[in-house]
């Protein structure tokens, strides 16, 4: 079994998350935390191979100890759990190597998902001493991700990744210039990549219409 530490200070949340771990399985708990520097030591001592993470907490932000696990070297995988939504939060998690980020409140398909493609990519990890290009893209993690071919060239599935969480967490309809001013990036990436989800019908194209001027495209999740 896999060991996992989870980080919440919400004894609320952290009983539903206890709940949903021992539902799916293959998991052994072994350890909470409800501060930052409490789980860090905690990571430190019992080296689990999993981190379950909130942003929000009473001493400092997860983000600070998921940047020291990482400055350390520990061999702790990170999911953050948080109800942060923000996108730089949300860079800097990915841009700190975490394997996946859930926003609250979420549904147990949701953790359920996250929780057995990390158990799938961490079995694959410990099977060989290398793997090809076909086995790296049937891990467990790769299969949640929003592409299932090749990215058109000039497009990163970072990019793609934060796009869609933009749009799923909003539920809106966005604009390309929305998107771009969103994510800091220039309007005419922010269509190219909104075209290539299109094709792949994971966004839908809507035509809002003013009183004058061209109609303006905008667009949303499936």
């Amino acid at each position: 079994m896999l060991g996992i530490v989870i980080v919440e200070d919400d004894p609320m949340v952290l009983e539903v998350n206890k709940q949903y771990i021992e539902a799916v399985g293959g998991f052994r708990i072994l350890g909470v935390a409800d501060q930052a520097l409490e789980a860090l030591q905690m990571v430190k001592q019992l080296e689990p191979q999993l981190l379950l993470l909130d942003i929000f907490l009473p001493d400092e932000k997860g983000l600070y100890v998921l940047k020291e696990i990482r400055r350390l070297g520990l061999p702790t995988d990170v999911i953050m759990v948080t109800a942060a939504r923000d996108v730089e939060t949300i860079q800097q998690g990915f841009r700190h190597g975490v394997v996946d980020y859930i926003v609250k409140p979420f549904r147990f398909e949701r953790i359920k998902n996250a929780l057995i493609s990390y158990q799938e990519m961490y079995r694959q990890l410990q099977q060989k001493d290398a793997l090809n290009q076909m086995e790296i893209d049937d891990m467990g993690l790769s299969k949640s991700k929003p592409s299932e071919l090749p990215l058109p060239k000039g497009l990163t599935e970072t990019t793609l990744k934060q796009i869609l969480l933009l749009l799923h967490e909003d539920r809106g309809s966005f604009s390309a210039e929305e998107v771009a001013a969103n994510l800091g990036i220039a309007r005419v990436t922010a269509r190219r990549y909104l075209e290539y989800l299109v094709s792949k019908e994971k966004v839908e194209l809507e035509m809002q219409y003013g009183s004058v001027g061209r109609p303006i495209n905008r667009y949303r999740v499936k």
